[in-house]
């Protein structure tokens, strides 16, 4: 593929030629090397957000800035808007999530946990979710939300 042929001779042209002989050529073409990272590079970089999916919900947008980020995987509980609750992507009864989650938690070194709510949901419905980690010994709760939404200060977007 990148390797070719070389004719050597003396390019003098004059009354005695020599035969001319094939050398292999000692050079490497690196085009095809870097396309092909290239086009990993963007596969990669269109796939990597897409790994971190969950249930879908409409979370509300704020203003509020990112938490940082565990060495652990979060550990995270899904209200959708019928009232449904997942932890991580497993579906759980109401009245199973926090002895689940105690099981789980058992096993983790973080005691962080993240609640995801549809937007279309009452603040009650969260209450009571949020109220349910709590008792269950989970005091570490982060609210996500999509961001660019209002700041409250005439910064962001109405």
């Amino acid at each position: 593929m990148g390797a070719g042929l070389m004719k050597s001779g003396d390019g003098g042209g004059g009354r005695r030629r020599r035969r001319a002989r094939s050398q292999p050529m000692a050079e490497i073409n690196v085009t095809p090397f870097v396309d092909v990272m290239l086009v990993l590079l963007i596969i990669f970089m269109v796939a990597a957000p897409l790994l971190t999916v969950g249930v879908p919900v409409d979370m509300p947008d704020t203003a509020a800035s990112a938490l940082p980020a565990d060495e652990e995987e979060p550990l995270t509980v899904t209200l959708e808007a019928d009232g449904t609750l997942h932890i991580q992507n497993t579906a759980v009864p109401a009245e199973e999530l926090v002895p689940r989650l105690q099981a789980i938690a058992a096993e983790r070194t973080s005691d962080q946990i993240f609640l995801r709510a549809d937007g279309a949901n009452n603040w009650n419905a969260v209450a009571v979710v949020m109220g349910a980690l709590n008792a269950g010994g989970f005091s570490n709760i982060g609210l996500v939300t999509d961001i660019g939404g209002p700041a409250l200060d005439g910064s962001g977007e109405e």
